[in-house]
């Protein structure tokens, strides 16, 4: 007997294809499309499935409900159907409900679709949804579908009440969740193999920020935030049609068949040429999007916890005090940190009276002071400081010694650069760092892209040299520096990255005004920061002629050597891979790779 849902797979596929140029366009229109023709299937199993049955199915007491993709009308070519059964428990028996569901779920099982299925009653709905943090973000958007719509109803409703009662309660747990994603997964702006789904800036972000807004403590973004989800998930469909199979993560096989399904690969380029800088172009439209949704999740849920902070009366910014029964409003509290820049209820805001756009170096006090005491940037202060007039003109005394205090606040810088990365801060003030940034790297050693494995390297720079002595201020700002600048000449079509790298740090260097000493140091660094490394796995480090090489490229400088050994470990260290152990063990930084690299170091120190 043909079932409603033979082919539904197939036919899921049929209105998901390109345009006959091999874009994928109208993605949204193709996702309804796809919700509208399984829900049409779905409606005729469930008659199929009561028809066939030993027994009559009451109109009343058991429905068929849809959840997740499905119910919000975002299912993928090859998406999984999320389905429910909830039933009162007098309309059937356990025989009756095993024989229903059976009739419903083997059908959809071959057909070739994923399911994700189960069967419960109100209560156990209610239930799963109060103890199970992702099965409460997935019933949040129920849509009836066929039987008792009433009863699917019902249900969706007193779970959505009982998400708002709860909501204050589950708001630590719910961004504990993201968290917990964001240390599995990382950022997607900065992954160049991204799970688009769970990464931070991921479409499972977008269900947080819908989860938030149901709870009523917060508004949900709109504009720009709607179209970063809808840009995204076409990047979900066209990985699915490329992978043919349900599959969340972006691997470099399937980049470029996906960077052209999105328009993003130029026909009048060379096939070599095309097809890299469309991933180029992939990777930097992912971190876009990426950093659209993160930014949207941060604010969405800063204003949720605000509003449980002030969820009793009290005193709002730049309010008189009114009195009110039971005393006066209280004033907020907070201690300044650097002029124009507060601590407020656990993050850094703007003072009172800041003006960003009258104040070109407010930028990185914030930026410093939020490193230096490892607290956000508050989402409206991050706003604000888009309109900061900072330009790679404006360095003085001031600006230098705030950037590196910037680079040298440890492991908190990679979150505070990612923070003022998405008003553009860095760019503006290095626009060299626009060429790396959001590239993706063309090795396999590396899980970062290009401008996040550098400040990732910066992090990893401490002020003790190899021989337990301390760099002098003027050394240790030269090598934070070059662990900034290192790969900056990363670009296509650029053979030696070293050589290019080392042009264009003498440039930026200049530019902001560091004395001759600094910029040659730094400068040398970045040009020979492969060096070490290079020798130590290629050259023979009992060769006298060997070590003198080596000396002389540094300048038979035994403190530029430290430096260097300290950059290279860095580098190899930061490296990040995720193609497994034989990748780590050739390109990372592991105690053999440390044993060759000392070797080679203690080399060239005997010929200095």
């Amino acid at each position: 007997m043909t079932s409603a849902v033979d082919g539904l797979k197939q036919r899921f596929m049929a209105l998901s294809q390109p345009d006959s140029d091999g874009v994928y366009r109208n993605g949204a229109a193709k996702r309804k499309a796809r919700t509208d023709l399984a829900m049409r299937c779905l409606r005729q199993l469930w008659r199929d499935a009561c028809g066939q049955v030993s027994f009559d199915v009451p109109s009343t007491g058991i429905g068929l409900g849809a959840v997740g993709s499905l119910a919000r009308g975002q299912v993928g070519p090859s998406s999984d159907l999320d389905l429910v059964v909830v039933y009162e428990p007098h309309a059937l028996n356990d025989k009756q409900l095993n024989e229903l569901a059976n009739k419903l779920w083997y059908p959809i099982w071959d057909s070739g679709l994923d399911l994700d299925q189960s069967v419960r009653t109100v209560a156990q709905c209610e239930a799963v949804t109060d103890h199970d943090l992702p099965a409460a973000m997935g019933w949040l958007d129920v849509v009836p579908i066929a039987g008792d719509t009433q009863l699917i109803e019902r249900t969706a409703v007193s779970i959505l009440e009982r998400w708002r009662k709860a909501a204050r309660k589950r708001l630590p747990e719910l961004l504990d969740s993201a968290k917990s994603r964001l240390d599995e997964f990382g950022r997607m702006a900065y992954i160049n193999q991204p799970n688009i789904k769970e990464s931070r800036g991921g479409l499972r972000d977008s269900v947080l920020v819908s989860a938030l807004a149901a709870s009523w403590l917060a508004d949900r973004p709109h504009g720009r935030y709607d179209d970063a989800v809808e840009r995204l998930l076409d990047v979900r469909d066209c990985v699915h049609l490329v992978a043919n199979k349900d599959m969340n993560m972006l691997l470099s096989q399937y980049q470029p068949k996906v960077a052209a399904m999105l328009g993003l690969a130029d026909p009048t380029l060379p096939e070599g040429e095309r097809e890299a800088k469309s991933i180029d172009d992939l990777q930097t439209m992912l971190a876009r999007l990426g950093r659209q949704i993160a930014f949207s999740l941060d604010s969405t849920a800063s204003r949720a916890e605000h509003s449980l902070t002030h969820e009793k009366p009290r005193f709002a910014f730049f309010q008189v005090f009114q009195p009110r029964a039971g005393g006066k409003r209280q004033a907020p509290k907070f201690e300044s940190v650097a002029p124009g820049v507060v601590k407020h209820e656990g993050q850094i805001v703007l003072a009172p009276g800041a003006e960003p756009s009258q104040d070109a170096k407010l930028a990185l006090r914030v930026a410093t002071a939020a490193a230096q005491s490892d607290l956000p940037i508050a989402p409206g202060t991050l706003r604000n400081l888009g309109k900061c007039p900072v330009d790679d003109r404006s360095w003085d005394d001031e600006s230098r010694a705030l950037f590196l205090r910037l680079l040298a606040s440890g492991p908190a810088l990679l979150r505070v650069w990612e923070e003022i990365d998405f008003v553009d801060i860095p760019g503006r003030l290095i626009p060299e760092w626009l060429a790396i940034r959001n590239r993706p790297s063309a090795s396999a050693a590396h899980r970062y892209t290009i401008d996040r494995h550098s400040i990732e390297v910066v992090t990893r720079l401490g002020r003790v040299s190899p021989r337990g002595e301390q760099y002098d201020d003027g050394r240790y700002r030269a090598l934070l520096l070059a662990g900034l600048l290192h790969d900056i000449g990363k670009r296509p079509g650029v053979a030696d990255h070293a050589a290019e790298g080392a042009r264009h740090t003498a440039a930026v260097v200049k530019r902001m005004g560091f004395d001759r000493n600094i910029a040659r140091w730094v400068t040398l660094l970045v040009r020979e920061h492969l060096t070490l490394s290079e020798f130590a796995t290629g050259r023979d480090p009992r060769d006298p002629a060997v070590g003198d090489d080596l000396a002389a490229r540094l300048d038979h400088d035994p403190l530029l050597l430290d430096m260097l050994f300290d950059l290279t470990r860095a580098d190899g260290s930061s490296l990040g891979a995720t193609s497994g152990e034989t990748i780590s063990k050739r390109y990372g930084w592991s105690a053999w790779r440390e044993t060759l690299v000392r070797n080679m170091y203690d080399a060239a120190r005997y010929h200095m």
